[in-house]
C-alpha cells in the first residue's frame, strides 16, 4: 500500500507574519497537528513526525495550535517574528526540529517524575539524520530516547529520533547507540536547551533528571501518555481551551470539518523575505552549567 502523500500549502513570503504552510494530503487540507496519524506502520516502532525547523535555521517556526488546521508559522512575541540566535559554537537549530502529530502535552496534567504540568503543544522531537528537511516535511523516524526540559515550570519533553532512511538509522536503537556513533550530540542537545534563550535576556532553562537522556523505552511510555492525551482531548473529553481541534480526518472526534468548507488561502510560492543580518551574530556563552 503507497503511503499517503504530504506537501505543503504556502502562503505569505517566509520571514514574514503572514506566512503559513499548511498541509495536504493527496491534495486534501489536513491539520498537522490531529489528521496525520502518530504511527507510520502497524507495530508502532515508525512513527510520523513533522518537520517544523530545518537544522541550521534560526526562525522559530511552530505548528499553530489555536489556528483552524493548525498550520505552521513563525513565533511571535511582542509583535515581532522570532528567532533563536546562534550560540558559539552552534548555528540555529542543531537538528531537524518537530512535532509528533496525535499528542498532546496536558496542561492539566502534573508529571510524577517532573513534578511539572504539560506544556499544552503537541510533543517535540530532534531529529538528528544527516538531511537537512524542509518545514513541513513529514518525516518517518524510530525513537531513541528523550529529556525533559523544565520551562517556565512546564514539562517540554524533547524526543530525540532519527530518520529511518538515514544510513546510520539500522546501528541507532536507544540512546546509548547515539552517543557511540555520534559523540558529543546529546551533550551539545542538553547545551543547546540549556542556553538558547539567554542572548534575550532569559535565564538558563532547566532540566529534569540532571539533563540525562532517558532510554527509548522511557521516551516511548511519554509518548504512548500524550498519544492518550490527545485522544481525550480530539472527543471532547478534556476541554481545548484556545486549542483549535478542527480536522477533517478524524471520525470519532467532535470537530471534523469538510474541507471544502474551510475557504484556506491558496498556494503562493514567495521568495523569502530579508531578515535582520543581526540574526547571524554568535553569542560566547559559557557552556559550563551554572552550580
Amino acid at each position: 500500500m503507497a503511503s499517503p502523500k504530504y506537501t505543503a500549502r504556502k502562503v505569505g513570503a517566509p520571514n514574514t507574519l503572514e506566512h503559513r504552510i499548511f498541509l495536504e494530503k493527496d491534495g486534501v487540507p489536513v491539520s498537522p497537528f490531529h489528521d496525520i496519524p502518530l504511527y507510520a506502520n502497524e507495530q508502532q516502532t515508525i512513527l510520523n513526525m513533522i518537520v517544523e525547523v530545518p537544522r541550521w535555521t534560526n526562525a522559530k517556526l511552530e505548528i499553530s495550535k489555536e489556528e483552524t488546521l493548525n498550520p505552521i508559522k513563525q513565533d511571535i512575541k511582542k509583535g515581532k517574528l522570532r528567532f533563536v540566535r546562534n550560540c558559539f559554537p552552534h548555528k540555529g537549530y542543531i537538528w531537524n526540529y518537530g512535532a509528533f502529530p496525535q499528542t498532546w502535552e496536558d496542561p492539566n496534567q502534573i508529571h510524577p517524575e517532573t513534578k511539572a504540568k504539560g506544556d499544552n503543544d503537541p510533543l517535540d522531537v530532534c531529529e538528528i539524520g544527516e538531511l537537512v528537511a524542509r518545514p513541513g516535511e513529514v518525516k518517518q523516524v524510530k525513537v531513541l530516547g528523550v529529556m525533559a526540559l523544565l520551562d517556565e515550570e512546564e514539562t517540554d519533553w524533547k524526543i530525540i529520533a532519527i530518520d529511518i532512511n538515514d544510513p546510520l538509522a539500522p546501528k541507532l536503537n536507544d540512546v546509548e547507540d547515539v552517543e557511540r556513533h555520534l559523540p558529543g550530540l546529546l551533550r551539545a542537545t542538553n547545551e543547546w536547551f540549556r542556553i538558547y534563550k539567554i542572548p534575550d535576556g532569559k535565564p538558563e532553562n532547566q532540566f529534569a533528571f540532571s539533563g540525562e537522556c532517558k532510554n527509548r523505552k522511557y521516551a516511548t511510555d511519554i509518548i504512548r501518555e500524550c498519544a492518550e492525551a490527545w485522544e481525550k482531548l480530539i472527543t471532547g473529553k478534556t476541554q481545548p481551551g484556545e486549542v483549535s481541534i478542527t480536522n477533517t480526518t478524524v471520525s470519532h472526534s467532535i470537530s471534523q470539518t469538510n474541507p471544502a468548507s474551510l475557504n484556506l488561502p491558496k498556494g503562493e510560492d514567495w521568495s523569502p523575505a530579508p531578515v535582520d543580518p543581526a540574526i547571524d551574530k554568535w553569542f560566547f556563552i559559557s557552556g559550563a552549567p551554572s552550580a
